[in-house]
C-alpha cells in the first residue's frame, strides 16, 4: 500500500507525512529529498543549473522508484502531477489531496527562498500554482482533507481515519 499526499505548497505534505508514517509504522518518503540527493544539489539550483525540465523528468523516475516502496506514505512535489505519466500513477493509489486556501498556503510557505516557482511575489505566483494544479489534484485525489484549520497531527489522524474506514 502507498499513501500519497499531493498539495500546493505549504500544505504540509511533508510535515504530515513524517507523522502519519510514524502513526501507521509505514516507510516516510519525500520525493523532494530524494531528488536533491540524487542530484547532489538543492532544488532550486537543479531549476537554475539543469531547468524545469531535467528537474520534472528526475521527479518522475523517483516518484514511479517510490510507488514501488510497499506500505509507504509519499510526500510528491506539488507540481510533480502536471506529468500525464506521474499522475497516471499516483491515482491509482491512497491519493490524498492536502486541500489548503491561499491565504494559508502564502503563511506557511513565507518567502522560502528554497522554492524557485514562488520567487518574487509569493502570493501571486502561489495563487497562480493553485489554479493550474487544482484540476490535477481533483483528478488524482481519492480523499481531500481541508487543512486550513488543523494542525499536522490533525490532519495525520483524519487521513489515517479515511484510510480505515475504506479498507474495511
Amino acid at each position: 500500500m502507498a499513501v500519497v499526499l499531493i498539495g500546493v505548497p505549504g500544505a504540509g505534505k511533508s510535515t504530515v507525512g513524517e507523522i502519519l508514517a510514524k502513526n501507521l509504522n509505514l516507510n516516510f518518503i519525500d520525493t523532494d529529498t530524494v531528488i536533491e540527493a540524487r542530484a547532489n544539489k538543492t532544488i532550486s539550483n537543479i531549476f537554475i543549473q539543469d531547468g524545469e525540465p531535467s528537474f520534472r523528468e528526475l521527479e518522475r523516475q523517483v516518484i514511479k522508484e517510490s510507488l514501488l516502496v510497499q506500505d509507504s506514505v509519499i510526500s510528491v512535489g506539488g507540481g510533480a502531477l502536471m506529468n500525464d505519466q506521474t499522475r497516471d500513477l499516483v491515482s491509482q493509489q491512497e491519493c490524498v489531496w492536502l486541500q489548503t486556501g491561499l491565504a494559508k498556503a502564502v503563511e506557511r510557505v513565507g518567502m522560502n527562498r528554497n522554492r524557485p516557482l514562488l520567487l518574487g511575489n509569493v502570493r501571486g505566483q502561489l495563487a497562480d500554482l493553485m489554479s493550474a494544479r487544482e484540476p490535477f489534484y481533483i483528478e488524482c485525489a481519492k480523499y481531500t482533507v481541508d487543512t486550513d484549520e488543523l494542525n499536522a497531527e490533525q490532519v495525520a489522524e483524519k487521513i489515517a481515519a479515511l484510510i480505515k474506514i475504506e479498507g474495511k
